[in-house]
């Protein structure tokens, strides 16, 4: 029985000019509501993977979706918010007039998020939790269809590995975080 997590195609959203922490929100609502580049060709092992599979299942983003869509036209997928990615906070209101790239503030944000700054998102702990139900889900998915993948996100879908990998599934260290890009868990035997 197999788990595979895929990350979804690099997003359209491209706009990547310097922005005011309070439209990071705005850009943000942007980025999830479109959706993604159609590439020439796909990871070899990924499209082996969606294509074997027995059930797709995706986030509820746009990305996500189309994704698994460009991957194999042929599956229907079954999209839950359960797997979306995890939110960043409302950046503070003392940082504005300063002017970041879309990029500088997710990475600002999201280590504040680390330290317990959540304000307007789910918390690390919730997403910790989340991440667990995400993978028993998972785990409940393979054991009535045997190959199961998820069309996700890259940062949940690095949490939902640490947590299949925590109740004795194989697969590599680290799940990968690249656009299209999968990394397949297996029960021990």
């Amino acid at each position: 029985m197999e788990i595979t997590l895929v990350r979804h195609g690099k997003s359209l959203w491209i706009e990547n000019k310097p922005i005011a922490c309070q439209d990071f929100k705005n850009w943000v609502e942007k980025y999830d509501s479109n959706g993604v580049f159609e590439e020439k060709s796909y990871p070899s092992e990924t499209l082996e993977k969606i294509g074997t599979a027995n059930i797709v299942l995706t986030s509820d983003l746009k990305r996500a979706v189309e994704s698994a869509k460009l991957l194999n036209p042929n599956i229907s997928a079954i999209s839950d918010p359960l797997f979306r990615e995890t939110e960043l906070p409302i950046p503070l209101a003392k940082l504005v007039g300063l002017k970041l790239y879309p990029n500088i503030w997710a990475a600002i944000l999201r280590c504040l998020w680390f330290s317990g700054y959540s304000n307007g998102c789910e918390s690390l702990k919730d997403a910790k939790i989340r991440a667990k139900k995400a993978s028993a889900f998972l785990v409940e998915c393979a054991k009535e269809h045997n190959n199961v993948v998820l069309v996700g996100h890259g940062f949940f879908n690095m949490m939902i590995g640490k947590e299949l990998k925590k109740i004795g599934l194989n697969g590599k260290k680290k799940t990968s975080s690249k656009h299209w890009e999968s990394t397949t868990y297996s029960f021990k035997l």
